[in-house]
């Protein structure tokens, strides 16, 4: 990102140490220098690096006792101005007033140039921006996203792709992810942009630090240059936000059956690749305990690492764990309606699939971390289901061994078969 003069920062600003005016250091050499002697920096600091750069871009400077204050909340109007300062984001196409009236003087100026290069929309707000207000990370992550959508069109369209998504955050698992600011998370988290700390959660209410910032920008630089295509994560989130699973991205060798594996008689205009056609919509079961729906089908190769890893495997898999026979694991999220009363080797009897089976959840320590509904959520004594509506993930497997059964097949009781192999 290139370096761009800073102005519009008052004396004050400069004093307590938040964001630099363009004389705050003198070059690129003496930043790095000043950065290096910062006590509370030191060079094993995850973020060291990054506010090393922060602070030689003139993005920050450090407090006048030596300190640079990595773990201090930053404000909204001080994220605002940083990001104004941005020179390689263009402006957006339709540009918004800054009709705030709680902005400080000196951050006017920043504001309003965030807001035209589509950071934030004032019409999101009530006139307020609570400028003096740390900035919360589920904001954050949607100021960024914003950004994203000015930078390259086909950000907007991802925002969109990801309304019905499963997000890898504990706070969608568990209900706490608001729908306002879910698609920017899945995003933020699709293109790396940011990530859930220890405890599996994105933290949509923790207030971004300095170190954060810093990250950040140089993360935000690199995204804004790579296409959204370009991130598998996002493609997967964008696909299971369509389409209800990931299918096509992780095991894309199963496509539809041919038509030559059915009898002549059979209709093969109701077969069809597309688990769209049979998300949420009721299934024929093989037994008729319970109406049975899938709002979701994830599939993940346990096999690779790096990129190429599903964007899911951290939620439903440890890294310890392993298969045999080349199968890939399967997690479907089951929406049952129970008829009467049920118990769990009964749920496993509905759709007998071993790629789609409602009779056991995963055991993993990951899908526990992430607080992901359990088959014994809503399970009493002797197996039977406490609950007449329960929604949960189940796991099973799916097969490429031409000797086990590899085909996955799901009818609705509208007549649509969801039919595919590995080929």
């Amino acid at each position: 990102m290139r370096k761009m003069m800073i102005s519009g920062v008052t004396v004050l600003a400069l004093l307590t140490g938040g964001i630099v005016g363009f004389g705050g250091l003198g070059s690129s050499v003496e930043a790095a220098q000043a950065t290096t002697k910062f006590k509370d920096v030191p060079a094993t600091h995850w973020a060291s690096s990054a506010i090393n750069s922060a602070v030689e871009q003139g993005y920050f400077k450090g407090y006048a006792d030596g300190t640079f204050k990595p773990s201090s909340p930053v404000t909204k109007a001080e994220m605002a101005s940083i990001l104004g300062r941005l020179s390689d984001q263009p402006n957006a196409s339709t540009q918004e007033q800054n009709n705030f009236t709680d902005i400080p003087e000196w951050a006017k100026s920043g504001v309003s140039i965030a807001i035209a290069k589509g950071f934030i929309s004032p019409s999101n707000y009530k006139g307020k921006l609570d400028a003096q207000g740390a900035l919360q990370r589920g904001e954050m992550a949607t100021w960024l996203t914003q950004g994203l959508t000015v930078v390259d069109p086909e950000y907007k369209q991802a925002l969109s792709d990801v309304t019905n998504t499963v997000v890898p955050a504990k706070e969608y698992f568990t209900g706490k992810l608001a729908s306002a600011q879910k698609n920017a998370v899945a995003v933020a988290l699709g293109t790396g942009l940011m990530s859930v700390a220890n405890d599996k959660t994105f933290g949509v209410d923790r207030t971004t630090t300095r170190a954060e910032v810093a990250v950040l920008i140089a993360r935000y630089a690199a995204v804004a240059k790579t296409k959204p295509a370009d991130f598998q994560g996002l493609n997967e989130l964008r696909a299971v936000g369509l389409t209800g699973t990931n299918l096509s991205i992780i095991a894309p060798k199963y496509q539809k059956t041919p038509k030559n594996k059915f009898f002549d008689s059979y209709d093969y205009s109701k077969v069809t690749d597309q688990f769209s056609q049979v998300r949420n919509k009721e299934l024929v079961t093989v037994t008729s305990y319970a109406d049975v729906k899938l709002k979701n089908w994830i599939i993940i190769n346990p096999y690779i690492t790096g990129s190429k890893r599903s964007i899911y495997y951290p939620v439903f898999v440890d890294e310890k764990d392993t298969l045999l026979r080349g199968s890939y694991y399967s997690f479907a999220e089951f929406d049952l309606n129970i008829k009467n009363s049920m118990t769990q080797l009964q749920a496993g009897s509905l759709l007998q699939s071993p790629s789609i089976n409602a009779l056991k959840s995963p055991n993993s320590e990951s899908f526990s971390k992430y607080s992901v509904p359990h088959i014994n959520d809503f399970l009493g004594s002797k197996g039977l289901f406490q609950v007449k509506n329960p929604t949960y993930w189940s796991m099973g497997l799916l097969h490429f061994d031409t000797e086990l059964t590899t085909q996955v097949k799901l009818i609705t009781k509208e007549g649509i078969d969801f039919n595919v192999t590995s080929n």
